[in-house]
């Protein structure tokens, strides 16, 4: 795991600041550096030592090839080993393997890496630079064209110094922000500064205005006949072997290997495999103080019947205080998921005792794991009425008072799913939007109507999980888990995010997916291997105590945050305040609309201030001071 800055330009000629931005993403590689500079690009390496430790420095040399890479390929011994049969240079590393890669393979090598990566690979015979993202957007990759070139980087902050955007808000993101709970990607909220998207490849020359940017690799859900001539059986193989071999690779490491554990199917199924490898594997789950209910407790019991060390990390109201802004720096861009707040610290517990940590994001977006997925089945009835009658029923539905039993429901089933379905978060209406953000509003279908547009034919539920697969994935899940433990140097792997057990998903029939409960499929293929209270167990995602925490001491906070931001201009912070003053005398429960526009003030005081910096907000605040990071 590993950070990178790059410099593609005409003359090669880098910013004299190109070191000092490097060193911004430090965290992500704080065991050796790297600088090289090649006949029309500079290269910037920050290495975490994970394996092949004495000969993984990068940058890599191999023939005309330079490259730089983020990330882990998990079958690159089974590629130096077909490499190795035409080399004309030695082949040690994962990275001389990628460089090797695209010497004899081209851009083509993409379709055979197995793992997750973000590359910038450089052909001096052709001046032609090339970056990619891994097919699910596991790892990060920004870009910014500047007068000078253009700048490739890890994290957006390392781009920060080379842009003349600063104080600056993208509107558009921002719109779609406050009702996804994050800026869906190419987008940041930094004008000029764009995220290359998953599965996507970059291509530039040296001396061409703009990079070519086009996907190598789409997502799809198509059922196929083996499994329907298989049935359920086979369908639940496949899935099961598919599993258990991505989880045996993701142990690939030559340092401490541990996993976090909480009270779902999907961790327990990822340590209950990697133990089978690792048998005295170290696990790590996280809870709150003063709740009075515990994942831990369920972690615990989960522990004990696989055999396994389990360390649980607890979080105040007062460690939300203390880390939010240096949490909000390290995402770049606000994400108001308030599980990141849990994970920062159940990382920075993990960092402690090992180097590489397992965990099983991807799992609800590959299987069916989300209760809305239910929701076509639930609106089936009224959805399959003529057109004239659903015309009349949404009629009605705009009539009735706000609050009355079936408004919703008949405005949902009325809705065409391209128009109602978005992703799992759902913040501020259009309507809401236009209070808080004083008219500029944009529509959530400019994000989702091409996503829906590559979706035809899908059945609703199929349809929704490529929906989230290219949008809330990405952006909120995978964006959270890669910020907040590589804010302590840990890399995480996710083994769900595999080629082979997408591929085994993706064949899945809508039936083997919500059969009887979520992710039936999954949860079938690790009966046996998981303890039956964990399989059976339904869903109920990551109970983070926001509503609580913004009635006590961290509410408080957050009005002073609300009362000394200077972003006033871009969001009503009146209407924010007076949110705020009801959830807080528990007249209404606002507490995801208050997180966003938190999460927001904290990441508009970091972009706004004249040095990237954390600020603080000391209490009682007058004003936003940064301190140095």
């Amino acid at each position: 795991m590993c950070g990178f800055l790059v410099f593609i330009g005409p003359n090669g000629a880098v910013d004299v600041r190109f070191a000092e931005a490097l060193e911004t993403i430090h965290h992500r590689g704080p065991d050796a550096s790297g600088m090289e500079a090649v006949d029309g690009a500079v290269f910037g390496f920050k290495r975490l030592s994970i394996i092949e430790i004495a000969d993984g420095q990068q940058p890599v040399r191999y023939g005309r090839w330079t490259v730089v890479f983020n990330g882990e390929i998990y079958n690159y011994r089974e590629l130096r080993e077909e490499l190795l049969t035409v080399a004309t240079a030695p082949i040690v590393s994962e990275a001389d393997v990628i460089a090797a890669a695209f010497e004899h393979w081209g851009p083509s090598a993409l379709h055979r890496f197995r793992g997750m990566f973000a590359l910038v690979a450089w052909d001096a015979e052709t001046g032609t630079g090339y970056a990619a993202r891994d097919p699910f957007g596991i790892k990060p990759l920004y870009h910014a064209r500047t007068p000078e070139g253009l700048y490739l980087a890890s994290e957006k902050k390392a781009l920060q110094p080379f842009v003349t955007t600063t104080g600056r808000v993208d509107h558009d993101a921002l719109s779609h922000y406050m009702s996804m709970q994050y800026v869906p990607e190419p987008a940041t909220l930094t004008p000029h500064v764009r995220r290359l998207q998953a599965g996507h490849l970059l291509t530039v020359r040296a001396g061409d205005p703009e990079p070519v940017v086009e996907a190598y690799f789409r997502p799809s859900f198509r059922p196929v006949a083996a499994y329907s001539g298989g049935g359920e059986r086979a369908a639940v193989s496949v899935v099961r072997d598919a599993l258990r071999d991505s989880v045996h690779r993701h142990l690939l490491a030559e340092v401490p290997v541990g996993a976090f554990l909480s009270s779902g199917v999907d961790s327990t199924a990822v340590v209950a495999l990697a133990r089978e490898v690792v048998p005295d594997l170290r696990t790590y789950t996280v809870g709150f103080t003063g709740d009075t209910y515990s994942e831990v407790d369920v972690a615990q019991r989960t522990a004990r019947h696989l055999g396994v060390e389990l360390t649980a990390t607890f979080v105040t109201p007062q460690d939300v205080i203390e880390a939010l802004p240096r949490i909000v720096w390290h995402l770049d861009d606000p994400v108001a998921d308030p599980a990141l707040v849990p994970l920062y610290f159940l990382a920075r517990r993990a960092a402690r005792d090992v180097t590489v940590v397992l965990s099983g994001e991807g799992a609800d977006e590959l299987f069916g794991g989300y209760e809305i997925y239910r929701e076509p089945a639930s609106l089936a009835a009224v959805a399959g009425l003529p057109p004239s009658l659903k015309r009349g029923l949404r009629k009605l539905s705009t009539v009735l008072p706000e609050g009355v039993k079936g408004r919703s429901f008949l405005d949902r089933a009325t809705t065409p799913i391209e128009e109602r379905y978005w992703g799992n978060a759902r913040i501020f209406t259009p309507e809401q939007k236009a209070d808080l953000l004083q008219g500029h509003v944009v529509p959530l279908t400019d994000v989702t109507g091409p996503v829906y547009d590559r979706a035809a034919g899908l059945d609703p539920v199929s349809a929704m999980q490529y929906v989230d697969l290219n949008t809330w994935l990405p952006g909120d899940i995978l964006t959270k888990a890669d910020r907040m433990t590589m804010a302590h140097s840990l890399e995480l792997r996710v083994p769900f995010l595999d080629r082979v057990v997408y591929a085994a998903a993706a064949a899945l029939p809508p039936e083997l997916k919500l059969a009887r409960t979520t992710k039936y499929a999954l949860r079938e293929a690790v009966r046996g291997i998981v303890p039956d209270f964990i399989v059976d167990r339904p869903k109920l995602g990551f109970p983070t105590p926001t509503r609580a925490w913004l009635r006590g001491p961290v509410g408080e906070w957050a009005g002073d945050v609300f009362a000394a931001s200077d972003a006033g201009d871009l969001v009503d912070l009146a209407y924010v305040q007076s949110l705020l003053t009801m959830h807080r005398v528990g007249r209404a429960d606002h507490a995801r609309k208050i997180w966003t526009v938190l999460m927001f003030c904290l990441w508009h005081a970091q972009a706004t201030a004249p040095a990237p910096a954390v600020p603080s907000f000391a209490r009682p605040a007058t004003r936003m001071v940064p301190a140095p990071v």
